[in-house]
């Protein structure tokens, strides 16, 4: 289960978290779908709160770095750059990293630490995506406006059902992304 970067435990989390909500981020339920006893868990985390916490840390640096590196021009004009991240993220729908992040906004409408580890989420991506934006000539006001329209069409495609096949909804995403792009 571990990819070497995570730890074990806090991947079950995020599997459990998707699945279940916060509520079902247990230690009896990791350590018997990990297939292991709950000293292992014990051994690595005082409390079922420090694992939440560090759950909330894994996807918190996790989601920074990740929006850092898809807006590095890397030699790109702004507008490139700004396509290839609406691409990223409408052709290649991601059921479970999406489920994830419904759940941690969830478990933010309740808890702190969550609502701050998404705020500090949404903040990385609003500022790269406006400093894309802004790179393309736009003031900062309206840099800032056109981040945000751009992760409402981010998340909000990728909620929508819309009955028209693969082809066509990437025809209307790709026509929808254009009016992003200015």
């Amino acid at each position: 289960m571990s990819d070497g970067k995570g730890d074990v435990w806090v991947e079950a989390g995020f599997i459990e978290l998707a699945r279940a909500g916060v509520e079902g981020v247990r230690v009896e339920v990791l350590a018997k779908n990990l297939g292991v006893t709950k000293g292992g868990f014990y051994r690595r985390f005082a409390d079922r709160a420090a694992l939440l916490e560090a759950m909330l840390q894994h996807w918190r640096e996790g989601r920074a770095e990740s929006i850092a590196q898809q807006t590095r021009l890397d030699g790109q004009e702004p507008r490139e750059r700004l396509k290839a991240v609406i691409q990223l993220y409408s052709e290649r729908l991601n059921p479970e990293a999406m489920a994830i992040e419904l759940a941690i906004r969830q478990w933010a409408r309740s808890d702190e630490n969550a609502a701050a580890a998404v705020a500090s989420v949404d903040a990385a991506r609003l500022k790269h995506v406006a400093e894309l934006y802004r790179a393309t000539g736009l003031a900062a006001e309206e840099a800032d406006a056109q981040a945000f329209l751009f992760y409402c069409f981010i998340f909000g495609q990728s909620l929508l059902f819309v009955d028209r096949g693969p082809r066509k909804r990437a025809q209307l995403v790709a026509r929808s992304a254009e009016k992003l792009l200015g």
